[in-house]
């Protein structure tokens, strides 16, 4: 597929935008940073502009294309990872403003162009628990999509409002379009220089209910996104099976939410951040075990 994909420079793009070009697709990475990355195009815009947006949808992927003699050839979907990645980066009101306009305007200008699957970034945050002020907890476990979403921060609420924008969006076009609940995003180098940190105090991880993605498996859920047709709206958790630190989940439980009800019983590794619904629509299956990488502490 030629793909157009916003934010292939971030923390998460740079290695999900890699790793949809190995796997076969053309990528086209609409960011201000460039990646530089030998297998992925770069193209800087800024996707609070519609205009720029809308010229790079219709634009050349690259100077090979000028070959075919053809014209700029039309994108079959567009991953739209570009923003401001969390809260105390930029004042509250541009990190809203960023993240909605950019992502208003990058779904208008693919449903006007007829792109049929659009895959956008939401995140973890939405069920008001990661940047929440003061301690919160789930209403229940596991957490999984139909989990009540009342954030309090700016970040949160522009994912929640970009959902908003993507369900409409859809109903106006019948296209197909995903929202991935983007669990705590960890690169390979991670697991050596954080997870330690993660066995020694476990309760750092509480904020986001002990989960995590590596961003590899990340680009296996974006890949499958883009092979799964038929679908219409779609909200999924992204997440690895297990829990970010080595206590079992029993463990977990009696420590952090003795109070918080259990709607099924769960593995003793399981993730409270429900993956089921990935595992089951998508054929979703881990590569990345942070095991591994790193040996959990013994005792």
């Amino acid at each position: 597929m030629r793909v157009f994909f916003t934010g292939g420079s971030g923390k998460a793009g740079r290695h999900v935008a890699p790793y949809l070009a190995e796997a076969g697709h053309h990528v086209v990475n609409a960011d201000l940073t460039p990646l530089g990355h030998e297998a992925v195009d770069d193209l800087e815009v800024d996707i609070t502009d519609q205009g720029q947006v809308f010229e790079a949808m219709t634009s050349y992927g690259s100077l090979a294309e000028l070959g075919t003699g053809r014209g700029p050839q039309p994108f079959d979907a567009v991953v739209h990872f570009a923003a401001i990645p969390r809260i105390l980066i930029r004042p509250d009101g541009e990190t809203f403003r960023v993240n909605t306009m950019g992502t208003y305007a990058v779904i208008e200008a693919a449903v006007k162009l007829g792109i049929r699957k659009i895959i956008i970034a939401s995140s973890e945050t939405t069920y008001g628990i990661c940047f929440a002020d003061g301690h919160r907890v789930p209403d229940y476990l596991p957490v999984d999509e139909e989990h009540p979403t009342v954030p309090e921060d700016s970040y949160a609420m522009s994912k929640v409002c970009n959902e908003a924008t993507a369900r409409s969006f859809q109903a106006r076009s019948g296209a197909d379009i995903y929202a991935l609940r983007i669990n705590n995003v960890m690169e390979p180098h991670e697991y050596t220089e954080k997870f330690p940190d993660f066995f020694a105090a476990p309760e750092t991880r509480e904020r986001n209910i002990f989960a995590y993605i590596d961003a590899r498996d990340l680009g296996q859920i974006v890949d499958l996104c883009l092979r799964k047709d038929g679908l219409g709206y779609q909200v999924f958790n992204a997440a690895n099976d297990h829990h970010s630190v080595h206590l079992p989940t029993d463990e977990l439980i009696r420590r952090f939410y003795p109070e918080v009800p259990l709607r099924r019983e769960m593995g003793p590794r399981e993730t409270f951040y429900s993956n089921a619904k990935i595992r089951e629509m998508l054929g979703f299956e881990e590569a990345h075990d942070w095991q591994r990488y790193v040996s959990p502490p013994e005792g």
